[in-house]
């Protein structure tokens, strides 16, 4: 029987769909203001083996990824470059399919754009007002996190100092900072143009609202599989599971799984800190990008990577001797 390692419990379970012989696999895509860098393609690398393994067990499988075309970094990205917000994530929406087909990354089932499910979204926060887990402050709506009592199962949260009713109005944040989350955003002018206009009020819908409402409304309630980088167990994963489960009173979803950073001189790759590399710089110096899937499949996805361009030119000359093996 397959066994995977699920995040929610901590152990390696057997796997059993919902549907016998059928499972709905969600996939977290890219925030699309930037090209994707290499860490964040080591996770799409890490679900796609995971959806092949699926398949090779003779699954049948929905698989859906959301790209986040709407969020604090986009609006900011696209008035930077002074472009309309749909225009701007279209580059990049393009530009990562171009990177996951180089990778020889299986297609979803179907791309899912935030900005195409904004009605699920004002219908899930409505419900989660009605039955009390949200509340509106200053126009915007929050999840209150004290009404959810296992708030913190997925991430193990430690509340210890937590300063109570503490309200995050950022997309992202940091795990030192657990708080009541904003689901639906209230116009202000640095949003420029970018609003919809709704029972909720003029505004736009938070980060963690959207895989919530495209999980729901693809691949039912619950579903089988969620996967994701480690960096997205808190908050936006457990936000995820608050919301829903607020919501439906009932399992959001059976596994999640995780896949561990991608590190640059020991250090976690990210956009903030400039230390990335996307997978167009690869290419440029001349590597094939297969090489860089096949360094990845050298180390276990729970494990951390440390990338250098030495183990690349190592994992390139390791893959042009399997070619030359399996052409004999």
């Amino acid at each position: 029987m397959l066994k995977i390692y699920n995040t929610l419990s901590r152990q390696k379970e057997n796997f059993v769909p919902l549907k016998k012989n059928s499972v709905g696999l969600y996939t977290c895509g890219p925030t699309v203001y930037n090209y994707a860098h290499i860490g964040n393609l080591r996770s799409y690398v890490f679900e796609d083996i995971l959806k092949r393994v699926l398949l090779f067990n003779k699954y049948k499988v929905k698989h859906v990824m959301n790209i986040t075309d709407i969020d604090d970094k986009t609006i900011r990205a696209s008035q930077e470059a002074n472009q309309t917000l749909k225009n701007f994530t279209a580059i990049y929406t393009r530009a990562f399919k171009e990177d996951i087909e180089k990778l020889n990354i299986l297609s979803p089932n179907k791309y899912a754009l935030a900005t195409g499910y904004i009605k699920p979204m004002v219908t899930l926060i409505q419900k989660l007002l009605k039955n009390g887990f949200a509340y509106q402050k200053d126009g915007s709506v929050y999840f209150n996190i004290k009404k959810f009592k296992n708030y913190g199962k997925l991430a193990r949260l430690n509340f210890s100092g937590m300063k109570a009713g503490a309200r995050v109005d950022v997309d992202n944040y940091e795990k030192e900072n657990p708080g009541d989350f904003v689901l639906w955003k209230t116009w202000t002018a640095k949003d420029g143009d970018v609003f919809w206009q709704t029972p909720l009020g003029k505004g736009r819908p938070g980060w963690h609202i959207e895989c919530s409402a495209i999980g729901m409304k693809e691949l039912g309630q619950p579903f089988d599989i969620h996967a994701g980088g480690i960096d997205l167990i808190f908050p936006h994963h457990e936000n995820e599971i608050a919301q829903s489960e607020a919501m439906l009173n009932k399992q959001f979803v059976k596994y999640w799984l995780h896949g561990e950073h991608l590190l640059v001189d020991d250090k976690k790759m990210a956009k903030s800190l400039n230390n990335f590399f996307t997978l167009r710089d690869l290419i440029t110096k001349g590597f094939n990008p297969l090489s860089f899937r096949y360094l990845l499949l050298t180390t276990h996805y729970r494990s951390k990577l440390n990338f250098t361009l030495e183990a690349l030119e190592a994992a390139e000359n390791g893959l042009e001797h399997l070619y030359a093996e399996v052409s004999k």
